[in-house]
């Protein structure tokens, strides 16, 4: 199965994008929150993918972060929401307020995406209650195994340490420390300084 894309932005639509991987453009369906975090066509980009297949279909959905696929794979599990009315939910809400709208029995917050009426989100929240509180969100400051948006000066720090030999998980948990002790304006370079340090202490 195609678990992640890594290459560069080739095109966009409303709901998808398309990644071109050393020549080869891959269609991925994704929600809003990833479209606007793969940042401008031509920038390098980094996706996690699930790919789902039917009798008369086979499609590649992407997110900027695991935890959003986990939770994409946790909603499709529910009675009926598809892939679109998981996008949609995704869409609407972050992976920590759909995390807290479960874990609260909140329906009336899923209820906001679009073709999520009353009874479909009172099912969510109703099935999802209980596996809620323990999967990951990324709500203001992110947690443990969080991704770094693909486009910023981040995601380009993470990418150098990678190519420095260090494995994706510890670029990133490196990355996010350094950002910690630097703060959301810091630059590419302050940043793979720090994070060198922080991911060979």
């Amino acid at each position: 199965m195609i678990a992640k894309l890594t290459g560069r932005l080739d095109e966009t639509g409303e709901d998808w994008a398309i990644v071109d991987v050393q020549g080869v453009g891959y269609l991925v369906h994704c929600s809003t929150k990833t479209l606007a975090a793969l940042g401008s066509v031509g920038d390098a980009c980094t996706i996690h993918t699930d790919l789902q297949v039917s009798e008369n279909d086979m499609r590649l959905l992407g997110f900027a972060e695991s935890a959003e696929r986990d939770w994409f794979r946790l909603l499709t599990g529910v009675q009926g929401v598809g892939s679109k009315v998981a996008l949609a939910i995704l869409s609407a809400l972050s992976t920590g307020e759909l995390r807290d709208a479960c874990a609260a029995g909140d329906a009336a917050s899923v209820a906001r995406a679009n073709g999520v009426g009353p009874k479909l989100a009172g099912r969510i929240v109703n099935e999802l209650k209980d596996k809620a509180g323990a999967m990951p969100g990324v709500a203001g400051g992110g947690t443990g195994g969080t991704v770094m948006p693909a486009g910023g000066a981040s995601a380009d720090a993470v990418s150098a340490l990678q190519n420095l030999g260090f494995k994706p998980a510890v670029a990133a948990q490196a990355v996010a420390r350094a950002q910690e002790e630097l703060g959301e304006g810091a630059g590419e370079g302050d940043l793979i300084r720090v994070a060198l340090k922080k991911a060979a202490g």
